[in-house]
């Protein structure tokens, strides 16, 4: 009797639950992403898409950054976790306060990075490069350097 109640006990906690991710289900194929120019709190030449969530507000977001050859990041934080995975190109990040293209890993299509929330990193792309951001938002940059910072020139 005490296994009927447990696994009763189990699917009424469980069943609500998978109702509830049915309604968040996201599918999206490369050719259906809307891009748009890139945000303002990044270099000229980026474009967005959002893949599902907002990273203006609380919660999970994902969303897709297709940038150009030889686009940089300089240094910068974010105040929640960055979660990278490349899906075409070449993604090159390295941890610090001072640009240096000398230091850190070239990541290729397929590859993940993840830079803390708080951990100056900067990055740099060789070549057209498409990557997959995921976090929780609020997303946030702060530039190490304000001078730095796109929506302060």
């Amino acid at each position: 009797m005490s296994k009927i109640l447990v696994t009763a006990a189990a699917l009424a906690v469980l069943l609500p639950t998978s109702a509830v991710a049915a309604d968040d289900h996201v599918l999206a194929r490369p050719d259906s992403l809307k891009w748009s120019a890139g945000p303002p709190s990044l270099p000229r030449g980026a474009q967005i898409a959002i893949v599902s969530g907002d990273p203006s507000k609380e919660g999970l977001y994902v969303l897709r950054l297709k940038v150009p050859a030889g686009f940089k990041v300089p240094p910068h934080m974010h105040p929640q976790d960055e979660n990278v995975t490349v899906i075409s190109g070449t993604f090159n990040i390295a941890m610090g306060d001072k640009f240096d293209d000398s230091k850190g890993p070239q990541l290729k299509a397929g590859s993940f990075a993840k830079a803390p929330k708080g951990m100056a990193h900067y990055a740099w792309f060789p070549e057209e490069t498409s990557i997959q951001i995921h976090g929780l938002g609020p997303a946030g940059i702060t530039y190490v350097n304000p001078a730095d910072d796109p929506r302060k020139q």
